[in-house]
């Protein structure tokens, strides 16, 4: 039962076959007694609303999610409920309003019964950066299951829940659900509201879920997509219907490969699996179309300019003086700021809050951060006319399979885990990692495919396809 999906457990529960309130009280039950940390808590209302559901659903209800318990990032608000992005700094804060996102899946019929542990702020890439402590991976808990939206992934991939909602700035929700064998998509930048969801790099960050399979991750984020008037970043693009997208054959589509991209894989275990997705594709009809995408490399230090530069700003909010942490030793107006943000951030938030003021200070505002800006105007432009030759990109989700906890102790290493992901999130494109191969030490490998602006369905399609046919299917 707690491997079902989003579709079988709603089918189940229409049926009658199910209950909200058994499938929600079984994966609350297997959290207690999990060794993952995933789930830093679940509401106490929980089975309460799964009841609540089960009712409605006996007097004629069918949303979308009807029944479907579902956990959120803890960066992402329902009223009434704890958020606090990981962090000391917001450890007692209680939402006061519901994000889209979150009201978007009630409406729908979906019971939000618990928050995910994820890098405090999301600044991480490994889950190790959270005040509740590291998060593990599900198919071995001495490596780790990615970050930022680690506890999502990898409760995902653990059978805590159903499915999951992530948010994604550089990566944070294709490289823990390659790691913990998941599927997950960041959408294009403006598809899904950020209204309600607590911000790390706004002109980045996307929310979009992490599920077990290709179809749950089309029914939901066709539920959290769309305009909304609280969020002026928001489009108006129509939603597709994306599940119309499944059940394709891949032959004739033209699949760019990005020769830059492929000799930054040198050496690295992605290769061999990069090389291996190549194949597959071909062997199914695909065509391989070389394409460019100049300064790709470069994509990397770009948005370790214009994140932190963003977050420094974002984060000054947190001052100790009205919902946040407050050192009670602190005499002053002063020392409040001073020694509430000492100790309510960790050490990676610190350090990116340093890196963001110093490259926008007035002596090197233009040197790094005016420069950043234009590589990412240049980087957004030739992905673009790379699309014009090609109707999907080809990229490994990660470097290859999840890291030992505690390996990635110099920051630029853990950094460097984003070097495959940050592209899409700079140039606001739709990316998403599909589970593909078992590596060498027997941990799940995911592949990454990059579309158009709102062509999601493209990569629908092909990850649909390769999650059907690809070895031990």
């Amino acid at each position: 039962m707690l491997e079902l999906g989003i579709k079988e457990i709603r089918e189940k529960i229409l049926k009658h076959e199910l209950t909200s309130e058994q499938i929600t009280k079984a994966y609350i039950d297997e959290i207690k007694n999990s060794k993952l940390n995933a789930v830093v808590e679940v509401f106490a209302d929980a089975l309460t609303k799964a009841r609540e559901m089960d009712k409605k659903i006996a007097s004629g209800f069918s949303g979308k999610l009807a029944g479907v318990p579902i956990i959120i990032k803890d960066n992402i608000l329902v009223k009434g409920k704890h958020a606090s992005a990981g962090s000391r700094m917001l450890e007692n804060y209680i939402a006061e309003y519901t994000s889209t996102v979150a009201q978007k899946m009630l409406n729908e019929g979906a019971v939000l019964f618990a928050r995910a542990n994820m890098d405090e702020f999301a600044m991480g890439s490994g889950t190790e950066t959270s005040y509740y402590g590291k998060t593990f991976n599900p198919f071995d808990i001495t490596r780790s299951p990615g970050g930022s939206s680690g506890g999502s992934a990898a409760s995902v991939g653990g059978n805590l829940c159903a499915a999951a909602l992530g948010t994604d700035t550089g990566g944070s929700i294709r490289q823990p659900a390659s790691y913990c064998g998941a599927v997950g998509i960041k959408p294009t930048y403006g598809r899904v509201s950020r209204y309600g969801v607590i911000a790390f790099a706004s002109s980045l960050d996307q929310v979009g879920p992490i599920t077990k399979s290709v179809e749950d991750n089309a029914i939901l984020l066709e539920v959290l997509s769309g305009r909304d008037e609280n969020d002026e970043t928001s489009d108006i693009t129509p939603v597709a219907n994306y599940t119309a997208f499944l059940n394709k054959d891949i032959r004739g589509m033209k699949i760019g490969v990005i020769s830059s991209v492929e000799k930054m894989m040198k050496g690295l275990d992605c290769e061999a699996y990069y090389n291996k997705m190549k194949q597959f594709l071909t062997k199914h009809g695909a065509q391989l179309v070389p394409v460019e995408v100049e300064n790709m490399e470069l994509a990397l230090p770009v948005y370790y300019i214009i994140a932190p530069a963003e977050a420094a700003s974002n984060l000054a909010r947190y001052d100790g003086v009205k919902y946040t942490f407050r050192d009670k030793d602190a005499r002053n107006l002063e020392e409040i700021y001073r020694k509430s943000r000492t100790q309510g951030f960790g050490k990676e938030v610190k350090r990116r809050i340093m890196l963001g003021n110093y490259v926008l200070s007035s002596g090197y505002f233009d040197a790094y951060y005016n420069k950043a800006r234009s590589l990412q105007a240049k980087l957004r432009a030739d992905m673009l006319k790379a699309f014009n030759n090609c109707d999907v990109i080809l990229m490994p989700s990660t470097k290859g399979e999840a890291f030992k906890i505690g390996a990635k102790v110099n920051p630029v290493d853990a950094y460097m885990e984003d070097m495959f992901t940050v592209s899409a999130n700079i140039t606001g494109v739709p990316a998403i990692s599909v589970p593909f191969c078992m590596g060498k030490n027997n941990m799940p490998v995911g592949m990454q495919f990059l579309a158009p602006h709102f062509e999601e369905g493209r990569l629908y399609r092909v990850a649909d396809f390769v999650e059907k046919h690809k070895e031990g299917k």
